[in-house]
Parts: structure tokens; sequence; C-alpha cells
């Protein structure tokens, strides 16, 4: 690992483009990818050569970018350079009594469970893939099914090591450069470059879980069995069918997770109980006709989902109940050439359930097609100030891109900010700078720390200039 620092400049080979895109597959731009496998050359693509003269210059700003599962353009940077961190990808050090884990930021979610869940070990929490990096997750504060009881990614980083504008090398923790710890996780990439961190890995004791389904009809009758099971289960979400109205607007399935016990488990896997057998992974390798995904498919689809999923209680594979998307290779294909974009919306406790019968009626009368919709609670924020969730309730769905999908995000924006709420940075694609700044009432906070450590705006991506998170060049 390189020392803490200022770090030595040599000339640069001329940069590739490459036409890039997030998960959502809808919006591609062409930017300068570096690909760079050490910390020493990872720093002198970031300063530039602006101490060298006689070096050419590189591109005027860059992103971070992990395994490209955010879905708008938080990791793009059109005209600009994006640094591919997959290189990046080293173990360096656990300790199993505490079970902290040291890696370098490009280290995938998945190869911390090949490598640790054999051992016990698993994630703090994680989002709905495992296909995201440390840096990643750290950068987007990613939360999962457990956030009313564990909170987000945030809680299990110790520290990190942190590349700023300037070529220079800081560890910075909640007790340590904490303004700029908390700036950094959830500021997705925008004040420097996690080169490695520090996490806590929790300890697990078989690798499956036991899952309560439940049924209800309606949102209020999902919104009270949420209530009723935050404090017995770690885990909850839910589906939700979007496409419901009348008396059934937000019927649900919600599944209630907690950690299977070797007692648990089925005779024959209680001998390996931390051992998953490998399944078959069907894919999709190239785009779906546009026609595939329309109210009556996706009709079908959600009345298939509700009749298979009846009350009662089944014991599942940690892959099968976090990453259930995981087991569809490309599945984003789906949705057509067009791409897709997500809303996921997050609504103070005190209004969730008015805000999320507005968005779930304006969703349903405008007939598009989501069948991934869900509904999980949530707990209390943390210091963050660009960190996405707080008590109350988020609700998610995929819908395919078309014209009139900004028109209609435009109306759920409106809904959203009525009753208090705001949108997640890794899933945005559409909102407006305005609209930003009014759900986040504590931007100025994350702004002065960008400023101070990057005066000179280094670091910027297609949506931080699309929010007025950095000047347009």
């Amino acid at each position: 690992m390189t020392p803490e620092g200022s770090l030595p400049l040599r000339r640069d080979p001329r940069l590739p483009t490459r036409a890039l895109s997030g998960w959502g597959r809808c919006l591609v731009e062409t930017c300068s990818v570096a690909r760079p496998t050490d910390v020493g050359r990872l720093a002198e693509l970031v300063a530039g050569g602006r101490s060298d003269p006689d070096r050419e210059p590189g591109p005027p700003d860059w992103i971070p970018r992990g395994l490209g599962r955010a879905y708008g353009d938080s990791s793009l940077n059109a005209g600009g350079g994006v640094l591919d961190l997959t290189r990046l990808d080293r173990l360096l050090a656990f300790d199993p009594e505490t079970g902290v884990l040291e890696c370098e930021a490009g280290v995938s979610l998945a190869d911390v469970i090949a490598t640790f869940l054999p051992r016990g070990f698993f994630l703090h929490t994680s989002p709905g893939t495992k296909h995201v990096t440390v840096g990643g997750a750290i950068a987007a504060d990613v939360h999962g099914k457990n956030h009313h009881h564990d909170g987000s990614f945030r809680a299990c980083v110790r520290s990190l090591r942190l590349l700023l504008a300037d070529g220079s090398l800081v560890e910075c923790s909640p007790a340590e450069r904490g303004d700029l710890f908390d700036a950094t996780v959830g500021g997705m990439g925008l004040t420097g470059v996690i080169v490695s961190a520090r996490i806590r890995l929790r300890r697990q004791p078989t690798a499956y879980y036991r899952v309560r389904y439940r049924r209800t009809t309606n949102l209020d009758a999902a919104l009270e069995a949420f209530a009723e099971s935050d404090a017995s289960y770690r885990y909850s979400v839910a589906w939700i069918d979007c496409l419901a109205r009348g008396a059934h607007l937000g019927r649900s399935v919600l599944m209630l997770g907690r950690d299977a016990e070797v007692a648990d488990l089925p005779p024959a896997r209680r001998a390996e109980p931390l051992r998953v057998a490998p399944v078959w992974r069907p894919s999709v390798p190239v785009p779906l006709p546009g026609v595939a995904l329309n109210p009556l498919t996706v009709r079908a689809f959600n009345a298939a989902f509700w009749a298979r999923h009846r009350d009662g209680e089944r014991t599942e594979d940690f892959d099968r109940y976090w990453y259930p998307l995981d087991r569809v290779g490309g599945w984003n294909r789906i949705y057509g050439a067009r791409g897709f974009v997500q809303y996921q919306a997050w609504l103070p406790r005190a209004s969730s359930r008015a805000g999320l019968v507005e968005l779930l009626e304006a969703i349903s009368a405008s007939r598009r097609a989501s069948f991934l919709a869900v509904l999980k609670a949530c707990g209390p924020a943390n210091a963050s100030p660009l960190s996405y969730l707080d008590t109350g309730h988020t609700l998610a769905l995929d819908l395919p891109y078309g014209d009139d999908v900004p028109a209609l995000f435009d109306r759920l924006d409106a809904i959203l900010l009525r009753h208090g709420g705001r949108l997640y940075l890794a899933k945005d694609a559409l909102t407006s700078p305005e609209r930003f700044a009014a759900m986040y009432p504590r931007l100025e906070a994350w702004r002065k720390v960008k400023e101070a450590v990057d005066p000179g705006r280094r670091f910027a991506s297609s949506q931080a200039r699309r929010l007025g998170l950095v000047e347009a060049r």
C-alpha cells in the first residue's frame, strides 16, 4: 500500500474512450476510461499532470466507478474521465476476533461473501445485488432489508482511505476527519476516490434464513404488518402490486426474515450449514422486444406472484432471499433496448401512508408496467448529509423508459415533495437540481466539505452537474 502523502507523477498514455451506461441502460455517454492497477497510478491520473507542464493534460475531471450498478448517471462523466476501480480488488487483512476486514475499494460484495461466509461471516447489510464494490457500497451508502434494525452500510465502516484531488492520501473515520468521512459516505465519489476501507462483518450461524411470507390485501394492511413485525424480524421487505386499484391498492406480499440456526435446517443441510449448492442461472443475452413488458404481461406476472406466495414460513438460502435478481444474468435487458429507470422514493413515517397512496394511484393511473416494485420500512438517519434513509418507508419501482416517463416522474416528484420525501442518488436519473435541493436539507453542509477538499472540482459526474452539485464545465 502506498504511504500517505503526495505521490509522484509520470506521463499518461492516451486514454481510451468508451460508451458507458448505468444499470438502467437508458443513459449512454462517451467517457475516457482508465483502469488503474495500483494506488500510485490512480494518483497520477487524478492529479492529471498539473505539476508537470510537459505532460499532456488528461480529462478535466474524474468520477470513480465500480461494477456499474448505479442505475442512472452517477458513475458517468460525459466528456470527462471515469476511474474503473475493479482492478483494485485485493483483500488486505482480516481479524476473525472482531470480524473487521480491510480491503481495496474494487473488491465486490460477491467476493466478500464467497471468501468469508464459509468462515461464518456475512455482510452487515447489502443492497439487492451482490455485484457491487465495497467502494461503491460506501459511496452510495447502500441499504438492505434490515435498515430498520441495523441501519445502512455506513454502520459497518470503521475507516476508509481517500485519495484527494491533490494526489494525497488521507485516512478518515467517524472519529478522525469525521466531516470528510460523513461527506464521503453517500457522497457518490465526489469528495475523492475511496482507495480502501475497513469494514466489520457480522457472524452468521448458517447460510440460510427462515422467511415468513405474509400476504396483505392493501397498503394499510401492509403498513400495519410492517409495524407489527419490525421488532420481531431483523429483515423485512415486501413485493407490492403497483397495478392494483381501489380496495386492493397496494396489495403486497411481505417477506419477513431471521437468521436460520443450524437446528432450523433440514437434517441433510446441518452437516454443512454454511454451504449453498450452486444452481443453474439463466441469462437474458439480448434486450427483449419493447412489447414484452406491458400492462397485460405485468398484470399476469403480479397475479402469478400473488398466487404462488401464500402465507407460511420456509427456509431459503442467502442468495434466494437477498439477491433474487442476481439469479438471472443480464436481467436489465428485460426492459428492452431503451432501458429502464427506477423511481425510489422515501417518505417519513408521519406522512408515508398518504404519500404512498398518492404515488401508487399516480403510477397505477399511468398504466406504466412495473413488476419489480418493493416496499421497505426504514430506521433512523445517520450523520452523512447525502445519506438517503430516515425513519419511514421506501417504495422502489422499475419502469421501462419511454417518452412519457420524464413527465410522470415530475408528477411523482411533486407528490414526494408535498410529503417531505426524497429520492436516492444511486437510482436517480431524471430529477432537477431544485427538487433535489429541496429533498436534502443538509446539502449545504456537504457542499462546504466538497469545496474544502476539492476546490478545483476535480471530481464530478454527469449526475453531479445535472443536479448542481458541481458547476457545469
